[in-house]
């Protein structure tokens, strides 16, 4: 998911967040990206976070990409942090209702 920065933060202008369904996908995908970046773009992008595989990070200079396990992502909710709320609430979803749940609808 990208995430808009310019006029926010001074440390990028662009943020994505994605998942891995494993560690080791986490880290298949940083590999792939660190090395399409140096190759397609000529940036030297640094990482953290690559050994332990639950959440990479990638700084590309103007992007940063975050790479996570999906529980790793669901408990830190990074786009909640950075989406304004509008558009936060929108990619979560309606509220559940518990009333057509109860009811069996």
């Amino acid at each position: 998911m990208p995430i808009p920065l310019h006029g926010r933060s001074t440390m990028a202008d662009h943020m994505v967040v994605c998942s891995g369904r494993s560690a080791r996908q986490v880290a298949a995908i940083s590999e792939k990206l660190i090395e399409r970046l140096k190759t397609g773009a000529g940036i030297v992008a640094r990482v953290e976070g690559k050994a332990a595989g639950d959440w990479v990070l990638v700084d590309a200079g103007d992007v940063i990409v975050h790479i996570f396990r999906p529980e790793v992502r669901e408990f830190y909710q990074l786009e909640k942090m950075w989406l304004p709320s509008a558009a936060a609430a929108l990619r979560a979803g309606p509220p559940a209702r518990a009333g057509l749940a109860a009811a069996g609808a």
